[in-house]
C-alpha cells in the first residue's frame, strides 16, 4: 500500500509541474488535468477515504448549486469509473504474476546447498575432495565438481576457509527435477606418493594424484 501511493504521489507531482509550466496545449492540459482527477480518486479509494464528485471537466461539485439527483448521477459516474480503474489495475496484476510464475517456471531456478564440515577419512597425505551430482541411469555427471583442497593434517589446505566450505549447485532446472534418480558423489583423490608405504628415498614420489575412496548418497 505505502509503495502504491507513493509512486501515485510521484506522478501527480510531475503532472503538476507540467500544469504549473503553462507550455502545455489546452487539449493536452485537459486531458492531464482529467488523468491528475482520475489518479486522486483512484488513490482516495484504496486509501477508503470519501470519494469526490466532479463534473466532466474534473472541478469538484459544489452540493449548494448542484441537485440532488445531479449529484447522486455524478456519484454512479464516479463510482463506476473507479470500480474499473480498480478491476483494470488487478487485471493487470494477475497478467504480471502468471508471466512471471511461467518465466519461473521456464528458467533454472533451483538450487542445493552444500555445506562441508569435515573430512573424516585417514589418507596420511594432502587429498583433494570434489562433491557433484551425478544420474546413476543416464551414468553422467550433471554437474561441475566443487573442489576442496585438504591437508594431511586434517584441515583444509586454505585455512582461512575453515569452517566456510559452502557450495552451491545452481545448475538444476525443470529438466533436472523431472529425473527419476540423482545422487551426490564425493571422490576423494590422493596428493602425494604412489605408495603410501614407500619409503625409500630413491624411489620417493610426490604430488601424484590417486583415487583413493568415493562415496554417494543417492536421492528421487
Amino acid at each position: 500500500m505505502f509503495r502504491s501511493v507513493r509512486h501515485m504521489i510521484y506522478d501527480l507531482i510531475e503532472w503538476r509541474s507540467q500544469i504549473l509550466s503553462g507550455t502545455l496545449p489546452q487539449d493536452e492540459l485537459k486531458e492531464l488535468k482529467k488523468k491528475v482527477t482520475a489518479k486522486i480518486d483512484y488513490g482516495n479509494r484504496i486509501l477508503d477515504l470519501d470519494l469526490v464528485v466532479r463534473d466532466e471537466d474534473g472541478n469538484i461539485l459544489d452540493p449548494e448549486q448542484t441537485s440532488t439527483i445531479s449529484l447522486f448521477r455524478a456519484h454512479e459516474i464516479a463510482s463506476k469509473q473507479v470500480e474499473e480503474r480498480l478491476q483494470e489495475e488487478k487485471s493487470q496484476k494477475q497478467n504480471i504474476d502468471i508471466n512471471r510464475q511461467a518465466k519461473f517456471a521456464a528458467t533454472p531456478s533451483f538450487a542445493l546447498f552444500v555445506n562441508l564440515k569435515n573430512v573424516v577419512c585417514k589418507i596420511g597425505e594432502d587429498a583433494e575432495v570434489l562433491m557433484s551430482l551425478y544420474d546413476p541411469l543416464e551414468s553422467k555427471f550433471i554437474s561441475e565438481n566443487y573442489l576442496v583442497r585438504w591437508s594431511s593434517c586434517g584441515l583444509p589446505k586454505d585455512i582461512d576457509r575453515l569452517h566456510n566450505l559452502r557450495a552451491v549447485f545452481t545448475d538444476l532446472g525443470s529438466k533436472d527435477l523431472k529425473r527419476e534418480k540423482i545422487s551426490f558423489v564425493c571422490q576423494i583423490v590422493r596428493v602425494g606418493r604412489m605408495e603410501l608405504r614407500d619409503n625409500n628415498t630413491r624411489k620417493l614420489t610426490s604430488g601424484l594424484r590417486r583415487p583413493f575412496g568415493v562415496a554417494g548418497t543417492s536421492g528421487t
